[in-house]
């Protein structure tokens, strides 16, 4: 009875630990890596509120989930203002989470938007743009998705530079939906060594 309770204990904290894994992707897949269809995006920062800030606000990742097989992929952004190109195998997927750096702090939000990939297709999800509220209590992330014709241009050039191979490829434009969404922003431990009458978790 007792090694039956021990191989159970086992087994649930094997499923747990491989539920929690995440896979983490650079920004950028490496040229040589490309073999079939790719994800394509922008991720942009905005300040929302008071703009007169000491530190601007950058996406450090994004994190995406398979929402059948619940494998997640945090993207690693790490600017206010970037491109993504990265492989993920067929699916539906849910943009789950984004983690924003302002200087030395740093906040996090869920989110909830979703999105159909093709790994055969180059899928095009538009520009991912990231309202940031002024730091207070139940300061809020405003996220919403472009994809006009100017933003769907740069990123066909981006493509057309980054991967001379893809030059001229076509793209299936898939956009996360709903394409605005709102949610509460927190701020993430551990703080730097600032007084704790500096630290933004108290305000």
């Amino acid at each position: 009875m007792k090694l039956g309770m021990v191989q159970l204990v086992f087994v649930l904290t094997v499923v747990a630990s491989l539920w929690g894994c995440v896979t983490r992707l650079p920004a950028l897949i490496d040229p040589q890596d490309v073999t079939g269809g790719l994800v394509v995006g922008r991720v942009t920062t905005a300040l929302t509120g008071d703009r007169s800030r000491r530190f601007s606000p950058a996406v450090r990742f994004v994190e995406i989930e398979d929402q059948v097989f619940h494998k997640r992929f945090q993207v690693e952004i790490n600017s206010p203002d970037r491109h993504f190109v990265v492989h993920l195998p067929s699916g539906q997927y849910r943009l789950t989470r984004v983690q924003i750096s302002e200087g030395p702090f740093m906040s996090m939000a869920d989110v909830a938007m979703t999105f159909p990939i093709d790994a055969t297709a180059m899928t095009y999800v538009g520009t991912w743009r990231f309202g940031v509220d002024v730091p207070h209590y139940g300061r809020r992330l405003m996220v919403s998705v472009i994809a006009d014709q100017a933003e769907r241009e740069k990123a066909q050039e981006f493509l057309d530079v980054q991967y001379s191979t893809l030059k001229g490829s076509s793209m299936v434009e898939m956009l996360p939906q709903p394409t605005e969404v709102e949610a509460r922003l927190y701020e993430v431990m551990p703080y730097p060594r600032y007084p704790r009458y500096f630290r933004r978790h108290w305000w």
